[in-house]
């Protein structure tokens, strides 16, 4: 058994050779139980599921199997507090599961946070032999494996040569990127490796030259660690991450109206445990950019507050000229790509919502591709998009971040990706971005969509006149 400390409170790791609970196989005959300050005596019995993890109390059966099953994609069993996956796993030696205890007890003593141990140990499903054999014996052999039934690499599946983008370059390119040492900004454009970052900041002119569109840039506020654990993300996760710079939106707002851009995304992680999600955040420092330097377009990429509509009240009344959220995949994978906390009808509240809180403000969504979505659920949920009153969607391919990530079910060509271009036009989205390595901020600047932003700002002066 590996004693795992977070914060104040020990949860005990158990890992234990052919146990099965209800004539279910805990993660392939090795069984991972979340358990309290008390252990259990039993191989088969869990403590009472009341517990804390660093300051916060989880008291439900329901709580702790979302939470559970949102860092490791593990489902629970039929018969009692345990979790197991949908399909058999290989046999470890006793050697292995020494070692791989150990492992985990040194990450997390190190600082590592429990949800990041969990999705590792989930792995374990997968190949438990191979997981830690980078850091234990230096092996240079590549991890299979993810976070379940869905996750690893498809050997099959050969990533194909339209995916392949020319390093970025340009006179405005390079002055933008000179400049954000002193600035201090945090751009997803560099921290995410965007293929289309050279395009963006170059103002729509492509990786290697000047653009007829103005620069544009996505910044991150409120941290770099998310409180949920969606599948297909590869930022870092924490129930308890560091609490916000209070001075972050006037000093970021600054840094941008000095910077050279003429359109900016502001996003962020997700933050459950900030009462309002983080919204105040965010209408801080749009109030304090648009003071600033009014003419600055500026989109909000943001979280669900979950389903807080007060909040995205709060967000689309501050000053910003779209409002954006993204949908991420259709109806069906919802469960299987997102954090248990997402959900298809919150996300197209919140969407539904934004339009209505404010006149003429322009939404946005997005959709990734590749995930083992039909053609016919791409189509069902970019009408239930424009149902809700988006105007702009983007659609782009996903991109496994690592192993432990969702699997690339399809790469879709780019054929497919102008085909539903013309589709979303045929519907009524009054501006579409679909390829291959469109993002979601993808040329978010682009001349059609700026004036668009101001056509329906004169119109809502006109209204309100």
């Amino acid at each position: 058994m590996a004693a795992l400390a977070a914060g104040t409170v020990t949860f005990s790791l158990e890992l234990s050779g052919a146990v099965s609970v209800s004539r279910c196989s805990v993660l392939g005959e090795h069984r991972f139980s979340l358990v309290g300050a008390q252990p259990s005596s039993s191989l088969n019995t869990v403590p009472p599921l009341r517990w804390h993890y660093n300051g916060l109390h989880r008291s439900s059966d329901a709580d702790l199997e979302n939470y559970v099953a949102g860092f490791t994609g593990l489902r629970r069993s039929s018969g009692g507090n345990n979790y197991c996956s949908s399909k058999e796993r290989p046999k470890v030696s006793s050697d292995q599961l020494k070692r791989i205890s150990a492992e985990l007890q040194k990450r997390v003593q190190g600082g590592e946070s429990l949800e990041s141990s969990l999705s590792e140990a989930s792995a374990l499903a997968v190949d438990p032999a191979t997981l830690f054999d980078s850091a234990l014996e230096g092996s240079k052999r590549p991890y299979p494996g993810g976070l379940g039934p869905h996750t690893g690499r498809d050997p099959t599946i050969k990533k194909p040569a339209w995916l392949r983008q020319r390093a970025p370059q340009g006179d405005r390119y390079e002055e933008l990127k000179g400049s954000l040492s002193t600035l201090k900004l945090n751009t997803v454009c560099e921290e995410a490796q965007c293929p289309n970052i050279g395009e963006c900041w170059n103002g729509g002119g492509g990786a290697g030259g000047e653009g007829d569109g103005i620069g544009t840039a996505t910044i991150m506020l409120l941290g770099d660690t998310c409180t949920r654990g969606c599948r297909f993300c590869a930022v870092a996760t924490s129930r308890t991450p560091a609490p916000p710079d209070p001075m972050e939106p006037e000093n970021t707002a600054k840094a941008i109206a000095s910077w050279g851009v003429g359109y900016v995304v502001l996003t962020s992680v997700d933050r459950d445990d900030m009462p309002d999600g983080g919204s105040d955040h965010f209408a801080r420092t749009v109030k304090t950019l648009k003071a600033l330097k009014p003419e600055i377009l500026v989109e909000c990429l943001v979280s669900d507050f979950r389903g807080d509509l007060s909040a995205v009240t709060h967000v689309a009344n501050s000053g910003l000229d779209v409002f954006a959220h993204n949908i991420e995949t259709v109806k069906r994978l919802q469960r299987i790509v997102r954090d248990p906390r997402a959900g298809y009808e919150q996300s197209m509240g919140v969407l539904k919502h934004a339009k209505e809180a404010k006149e003429g403000m322009v939404t946005k969504s997005s959709i990734m591709l590749g995930l083992g979505e039909t053609d016919d659920e791409v189509k069902q949920t970019m009408q239930d998009l424009r149902a809700v009153g988006v105007d702009i969607v983007t659609l782009g391919q996903y991109l496994q971040p690592t192993p432990l990530h969702l699997t690339v079910k399809e790469y879709v060509t780019p054929e497919k990706f102008d085909y539903w271009k013309e589709y979303g036009e045929s519907i009524g989205f009054r501006y579409v971005a679909s390829g291959p390595l469109v993002r979601s901020s993808y040329r978010a600047g682009e001349f059609f969509v700026e004036s668009m932003i101001r056509e329906e700002r004169r119109k809502a002066q006109k209204l309100s006149s």
